[in-house]
């Protein structure tokens, strides 16, 4: 069997109001602040992840906390973040406490076959409530304001605009791996969305790719998206993935230690960056599951620094 990405691992977004960011995905959205961090590269700004119960691979959204001006949307870029819930009733439940709680929504309907609720965050972040059919299992937080039936169980199929699916659609399925299986109008009317599938799909192992020629070319700000990673069940699948990479000449990072997960970047041809990360070893690795991020987290070789990092980073509550 050919090498396979086993799904959607994570999603790394920008916000410039990491206070506001925290309260609105652990209070509103529900989610568990899983991980408590910086930015490796950039030790000033937060990296803040939000999982499901247990920090299971595939539920983790992530955020870089950058002092930027709101994002520029259009093409080349990842245009909105799939979540998963459990059934059209919780679509319905989101529904009713989106009203309540005054977050933009549009109006339930079926997009791709599927139940399905757009909202936005209030620095427009774009995101698309799917029913994924319950069929996948969950790890609810006890701790979440949201009843465990209605949590958000990890993250759903990613939209990405690109003005010619040529190039992209060849990297996807030549050296991804992955299967085109359908298409369909983009809810927007504004072109059509190709749907690729990875491992055993479903809605936690698709990417969704609009054509979108006449849009401008996006900018990335507060509200967008900087990444999107992909599963590799462990760190011999990533190696194989580097010498993939390779053999296509396809330029990347090689492979970055990131101590919670081992990853690879590179940009597909319409210039949306990509990451191949790894499973394990997982956000367990350095603090106990029952109090994950409650306090700041340092990978090994930034300890050292840790007093010069904390003094720098303003106070999140």
């Amino acid at each position: 069997m050919s090498l396979q990405l086993t799904g959607i691992h994570h999603l790394t977004a920008i916000t410039a109001n990491a206070p506001e960011n925290l309260r609105f995905y652990t209070k509103t959205l529900g989610l568990r602040l899983v991980k408590k961090t910086v930015n490796q590269d950039d030790t000033t700004a937060y990296h803040l992840f939000y999982a499901d119960g247990k920090a299971t691979p595939g539920t983790d959204l992530t955020f870089f906390d950058w002092p930027v001006g709101p994002e520029g949307r259009g093409t080349h870029s990842i245009s909105r973040t799939g979540l998963r819930v459990a059934g059209a009733e919780s679509v319905e439940w989101w529904k009713r406490r989106f009203d309540e709680l005054n977050v933009a929504s549009g109006e339930i309907s079926e997009i791709d076959g599927r139940t399905s609720l757009d909202f936005e965050d209030g620095e427009g972040q774009r995101f698309r409530l799917v029913d994924d059919g319950g069929l996948a299992p969950s790890h609810p937080w006890e701790r979440s304001p949201v009843p465990a039936e209605h949590q958000i169980r990890g993250l759903a199929p990613i939209t990405i605009s690109v003005p010619d699916i040529t190039n992209t659609a060849l990297v996807l399925t030549h050296v991804m791996n992955m299967r085109e299986v359908r298409h369909y109008a983009s809810p927007d009317g504004n072109g059509e969305v190709h749907v690729f599938s990875m491992g055993e799909g479903g809605p936690a192992a698709e990417l969704h790719v609009a054509v979108q020629p006449g849009l401008p070319i996006a900018r990335q700000g507060a509200g967008a998206v900087h990444h999107v990673a992909f599963r590799a069940p462990d760190i011999d699948r990533l190696h194989q993935w580097t010498e993939r990479l390779k053999a296509f000449h396809l330029p990347s990072s090689g492979e970055v230690e990131r101590f919670y997960f081992r990853s690879l970047y590179f940009r597909e041809p319409n210039g949306i960056l990509f990451e191949i990360a790894t499973d394990g070893p997982g956000f367990a690795v350095d603090e106990p599951l029952e109090s994950l991020g409650e306090t700041l987290s340092l990978p090994p070789f930034l300890e050292p620094k840790r007093a010069q990092i904390e003094a720098r980073l303003k106070p999140l509550e």
